[in-house]
């Protein structure tokens, strides 16, 4: 069995929930905490290997993280340069933000960068093309539960053929998305995120067990802000914004440790590792 830790590093103010309220020309002037809780989450992972997706924004401000993350034997790929919405940008501008980020990395590690997750998982047919077409071997951003407004539509990916978990789009290019439960006609949100934190952790074992037996490789992605209790709070969002991103903080290093140690007979590896690529 295997299991794929992703994490998608970005702070508590990129989130698209507090967009509205929280403008990129403000970004440099924030309370950078992503690095302790980055390293936090490294020190969890111990010796197992996991995907961290970093945002060139902030690669460019923390180069020593970056190069930490990767000397630590984990892979580096790229969350893209500023968090926009895939599908939200011109093919050009996309095309710039995912040559600019995966350059960065590079630069940074001295190693090739060959994955990619768009910012709440924005991605359709055109998108894969265009990662594709700037040199990334796989994405990682389709989720199957549509019961989000956000999420991008790639449901012709079921007429693909499978390498495991994964789906190959091209002969050079797969698609290895978060990992959901079918149950009958619905699908359960078992990927991460939010799920993880408020899902109660001896149903989300299950469901792992469950999607393990079926499958042999579960997908876990998750964010560094979300072990962070402390981090301030943008009061003038929503309610159910606030919800989704504030609930259980307090609970998801211990509920990734649980689930690291309930799972140790399993190999936890790199998506990378998992494709061969």
């Amino acid at each position: 069995m295997n299991i794929l830790i992703t994490i998608d590093v970005e702070d508590w103010f990129q989130v698209e929930n507090f967009k509205p309220w929280i403008s990129f020309s403000s970004w440099s002037s924030r309370e950078l905490r992503v690095e302790a809780n980055t390293r936090r989450l490294l020190d969890i992972l111990g010796s197992r290997q996991a995907t961290f997706f970093v945002l060139g924004w902030i690669a460019e401000r923390l180069p020593g993280l970056v190069r930490e993350i990767h000397d630590r034997g984990h892979e580096v790929a790229s969350h893209g340069y500023n968090h926009n919405l895939c599908y939200n940008d011109t093919p050009e501008t996309l095309m710039k933000d995912l040559t600019h980020s995966k350059k960065r990395l590079e630069d940074i590690i001295g190693a090739s960068v060959v994955g990619y997750r768009a910012p709440s998982f924005s991605i359709n047919g055109d998108v894969l093309k265009i990662i594709e077409d700037c040199g990334y071997a796989y994405d990682s951003s389709f989720n199957s539960f549509d019961m989000h407004g956000r999420y991008g539509k790639a449901d012709f990916l079921f007429q693909k053929p499978r390498k495991g978990i994964a789906f190959k789009v091209s002969e050079n290019f797969f698609e290895l998305p978060v990992s959901n439960l079918s149950i009958g006609k619905h699908v359960f949100p078992l990927g991460g995120g939010a799920y993880f934190r408020v899902i109660p952790f001896p149903l989300f074992k299950w469901g792992v067990r469950k999607f393990l037996e079926q499958n042999k490789t579960y997908l876990l992605y998750m964010h560094p802000w979300e072990i962070d209790p402390e981090q301030p709070r943008v009061r003038e969002a929503f309610l159910s914004y606030k919800f989704r991103h504030y609930t259980n903080l307090k609970k998801t290093a211990s509920k990734l440790s649980a689930l690291i140690e309930n799972f140790n007979e399993a190999s936890f590896i790199s998506c990378q590792q998992y494709l061969g690529t």
